[in-house]
Order: structure tokens, then C-alpha cells, then sequence
């Protein structure tokens, strides 16, 4: 199965630059459109940013001009630059990805919506 893995959070403080990837790995066919997605304590997860694989992009309100989502279609990643982040941007970030899998036991194919396990930013004020 196809599986997320995402790194580069970690702790920063206001005003500073963060880096996400996330990378896919397993019996990939193509990949489609791949996203971003944070949920903060007690809130529900939300929209970040969304990348198709013709590289149209579309962001929240809340990050668009400081965040930008991009991809490498060869390496089956998607990145994540943030800047100028804010305390309210803290939260995991989940990597999101709708993939057509190969399935070995039937030699065929399946969509499926795949999520990484989240990675904790954190931004102090």
C-alpha cells in the first residue's frame, strides 16, 4: 500500500520559515492531487494548501502569500514553505495525496485517499 511520511517540523518562532515534505512510497501508479492539512488543539483539521498534478495550487485565506505548496512529480513529493508564521499557525500538519495504487493480488488498481501521520509545528510568539 502507499504510504506518507512527512518531516520538517518542528519548533520556530514568529516571523520564521519552516520547510514540510512529505514523500510517498509503495505501489504507486500516479499520483494526483496532493495537499497539506493542520488541526490545532481542540480545533478540527482544516485546509492548508492543495496541489494537482498539472502544479495548479490553491491555499486557505489564512496562509495564502506566506505559504507556498509545490511538488516533484519524479520523487512522488510534495513540500510545504512556510514563512512569516504566526503562533496561530501552530498545529500537526498532515500530508494528504489521492493515489492510484497497483494491487499485486489482482494486478489492478485502486484509488485511494492516503494521509501521512502529522507533523507538530510549533510557533512561538
Amino acid at each position: 500500500q502507499v504510504q506518507l511520511v512527512e518531516s520538517g517540523g518542528g519548533l520556530v518562532q514568529a516571523g520564521g520559515s519552516l520547510r514540510l515534505s512529505c514523500a510517498a512510497s509503495g505501489s504507486i501508479f500516479s499520483m494526483n492531487a496532493m495537499g497539506w492539512y493542520r488541526q490545532a488543539p481542540g480545533k478540527q483539521r482544516e485546509l492548508v494548501a492543495t496541489i494537482t498534478s498539472s502544479l495548479v495550487t490553491n491555499y486557505s485565506d489564512s496562509v495564502k502569500g506566506r505559504f507556498t505548496i509545490s511538488r516533484d512529480n519524479a520523487k512522488n513529493t510534495v513540500y510545504l514553505q512556510m514563512s512569516s508564521l504566526k503562533p496561530e499557525d501552530t498545529a500537526v500538519y498532515y500530508c494528504n495525496a489521492h493515489v492510484i495504487e497497483m494491487v499485486a493480488t489482482t494486478a489492478g488498481y485502486r484509488f485511494r485517499e492516503v494521509w501521512g501521520q502529522g507533523t507538530l509545528v510549533t510557533v512561538s510568539s
